[in-house]
């Protein structure tokens, strides 16, 4: 086509060429004139939305399978060998120890140690750890406070393994990753250092949970290497699929206290930690090691003198050191309190764990961390039948979208992934929504260094709210938002292509006062959108012909029976061949018409956006959106439409009624966004632009 900018060229504005273009029969989204880069967005994804992930979908990691490896070593009458993470150096790490000590390494099963090993004796207790020569206490005060929610060490910590039956060198554990959890098998070789655990060895000398457990993570994380520091809050996510939220000790929220027994009433995993990167395991004189995490296993108000202390149980993963200032073990504090009540709390042993103040845990800690399946830990005040529901996207940066907090303008929140969610109530007192937002590394590349992350929160006329950025591998935070419509907008100031995953958690006020059964709030409220939790890859290939590819009329049987809810169908009608061909089009960019999987990932990004705000914005649950709501509509999807062009678009996608359902909604969504992005790509910033006749013909005719 040619191009150039001929003198005798129709002049057009962005209004006239919006109008012209509505009103043409096709419906469709981006022209065969834009090339790939000048799309809206460049995404392609998925969407998972309702209950948090179980177990059925687990993955396999390095695709090795636990029960036939296991079989086929035991058929064979060996001890199982992963050669995917060897008893050798690079398993531990080139830098974690000077070469010399590097090849001193031995690697022993427990077999070889005890005449008797177990797995686990008397069950699975923090008591049982004590951390090694790897400075994973991080890691470690995460499993601390696992052992104490049975409800979650059951994912991580499989029954069906041991040394009495069926032992084959052979073990398996379960831990979180990015959406998933994934099954991880190891071998039972565990590393030692002139005959000592270079890892963390137990408590009890023949029970071997600890160990093997931390070396399955070791190999998630691609060595023992990699766990030698690290974040808490990552290992409590990673054992748990749930959202953590941490609260800084230093300006720390006034309703602190509130949050921490909430977090102890809804079985929250807690941790805490020190300051001092710099000084990392140096022990002060009061007990408190600096640059190291703990755990917290308990908190509680007693009866003190004439009033009531709150006082706050923590446990060292060293597995001894303590704290020894008010409340330690044997301070005259303990002498105040009731017998009973002191029996009850006190443990007089060096063991690591100790009490202290909520007043002397401020001044000694520097972070708070809380996780759950859901933020049940914000309920505070409002523990009366509150549920929670999760949204989840997982979706590819790419460059092209990359916009961080120095170069960000309103205008260009619009070219990012955008993710509408609407609030439609809330109560003054308590937080109602919490975001979190997860970079994903290569799998190759689990030792690659966080990249700085972030996102905005924007309302309909794109004005920030707020923006959050971290050099963390998760971002998240907590808000108290009044009802409105509101939009997440992941940022990056990295121009690499990553994938990432965001979680939007919503509090919701539904609890029936005449129920005598509160909703319980550990679990979240599951929201059906059995189209959203498929991946477009799959559904892709499913309908794909054998030159990986679709026509207009698979199209329509997949857009028919996988995308459209069945009130959407009954309401609105379904796609017919005309819309799909129209949509062809517009996503055909090698003008072949058909689709790749390429194409159809941003298609499907440009669907299941439209889907939610056009369930967001149909208030009545009418199927039908009228004049007042897609206008409403538009705005949300950060487009715009003067009253004449709203007119247009009713006339031409409306009913009688001037109502218009969900496919038409799509089609007309689509062919606005569509013209709005090919003028501004024409136009360049300008508010006019020349085109040929070749140009509007090409334009009209195919796109």
């Amino acid at each position: 086509m040619d191009t150039s900018i001929q003198p005798s060229a129709e002049k057009l504005t962005i209004s006239k060429w919006c109008h012209a273009a509505i009103t043409e029969i096709s419906c469709q989204e981006r022209g065969t004139m834009l090339a790939p880069s000048s799309t809206l967005t460049l995404e392609q994804g998925w969407q998972k939305t309702g209950a948090m992930e179980s177990l059925q979908n687990l993955k396999k990691f390095n695709n090795q399978d636990f029960s036939h490896l296991r079989a086929l070593c035991l058929s064979q009458g060996l001890l199982f060998e992963d050669d995917t993470f060897p008893a050798h150096v690079n398993s531990i790490g080139p830098n974690l120890l000077p070469k010399d000590k590097l090849h001193q390494i031995q690697w022993k099963r427990p077999t070889e140690l005890q005449r008797n090993p177990y797995l686990i004796m008397d069950g699975v207790s923090r008591f049982d750890i004590m951390q090694g020569e790897i400075g994973d206490c991080w890691m470690l005060a995460a499993l601390g406070s696992l052992t104490l929610q049975k409800q979650f060490l059951e994912n991580v910590l499989p029954k069906d393994q041991g040394f009495q039956d069926n032992y084959a060198g052979i073990f398996h554990f379960r831990f979180w990753q990015y959406g998933d959890w994934v099954d991880v098998v190891i071998d039972d070789r565990l590393p030692f250092l002139n005959g000592r655990y270079l890892s963390v060895h137990p408590r009890t000398s023949n029970e071997f949970w600890p160990s093997l457990l931390e070396k399955a993570y070791a190999k998630l994380r691609g060595s023992y290497q990699n766990l030698h520091g690290g974040y808490l809050s990552d290992a409590l996510v990673d054992l748990t699929g749930g959202v953590q939220v941490q609260f800084s000790l230093k300006d720390p929220p006034p309703d602190l206290e509130e949050i921490l027994k909430a977090a102890a009433k809804s079985q929250c995993l807690m941790g805490c930690s020190t300051s001092g990167q710099l000084r990392r395991n140096i022990e002060l004189k009061n007990g408190i090691v600096q640059g190291h995490a703990y755990t917290i296993t308990g908190t509680v108000k007693i009866p003190y003198k004439n009033g009531w202390k709150h006082i706050i149980r923590i446990w060292n993963p060293w597995g001894h050191g303590e704290w020894k200032g008010p409340w330690s073990d044997g301070s005259p504090q303990w002498d105040r309190v009731e017998p009973k009540c002191r029996e009850d709390l006190l443990r007089n042993k060096d063991d690591g764990e100790f009490w202290m103040s909520c007043e002397n845990f401020q001044e000694q800690f520097s972070w708070l961390y809380i996780c759950n399946s859901t933020p049940t830990f914000l309920n505070f005040g409002d523990q009366h039948g509150t549920t929670w529901s999760v949204d989840r996207h997982i979706s590819l940066w790419s460059p092209a979208l990359a916009t961080g907090r120095n170069n960000y303008s309103p205008g260009a929140v619009s070219t990012n992934p955008q993710y509408f969610f609407k609030v439609p109530d809330y109560d003054p007192k308590t937080y109602n929504v919490v975001i979190s937002l997860m970079q994903k590394h290569a799998e190759d590349m689990q030792d690659a260094k966080n990249l700085k992350i972030g996102f905005f929160i924007t309302m309909k006329d794109s004005k920030v709210l707020k923006q959050i950025f971290s050099l963390t591998r998760d971002v998240t935070s907590y808000f108290l938002l009044s009802p409105g419509t509101y939009a997440v907008v992941p940022t990056t100031t990295e121009d690499q292509e990553f994938e990432f995953l965001l979680r939007i958690f919503m509090k919701n006020h539904d609890y029936n006062e005449t129920s005598n059964v509160p909703p319980s709030p550990e679990l979240p409220m599951d929201v059906p959108r059995q189209n959203q939790d498929r991946s477009y890859k799959a559904v892709f290939l499913r309908y794909a012909g054998q030159d990986s590819a679709i026509d207009a009329s698979q199209l329509q049987q997949l857009l028919n029976e996988v995308f459209l809810q069945d009130e959407m169908t009954s309401l609105g009608g379904r796609f017919s061949f005309d819309s799909c061909r129209g949509i062809l089009a517009l996503m055909d960019l090698n003008s072949n018409g058909q689709l790749t999987l390429q194409e159809f990932g941003i298609l499907w990004r440009s669907l299941t956006k439209y889907m939610d705000i056009f369930i967001m914005e149909d208030r009545n649950h009418s199927g039908f959106l009228d004049v007042s709501e897609l206008k409403s509509a538009i705005q949300t999807a950060g487009l715009a439409a003067d009253e004449q062009l709203l007119r247009l678009m009713v006339l031409r996608y409306g009913d009688a009624a001037r109502r218009i359902g969900f496919t038409d909604f799509v089609c007309c969504m689509l062919r606005l966004e569509t013209m709005t992005y090919a003028f501004q790509n024409l136009a360049g910033g300008r508010s006019q632009i020349l085109v040929t006749a070749k140009e509007w013909l090409t334009l009209v005719m195919y796109t």
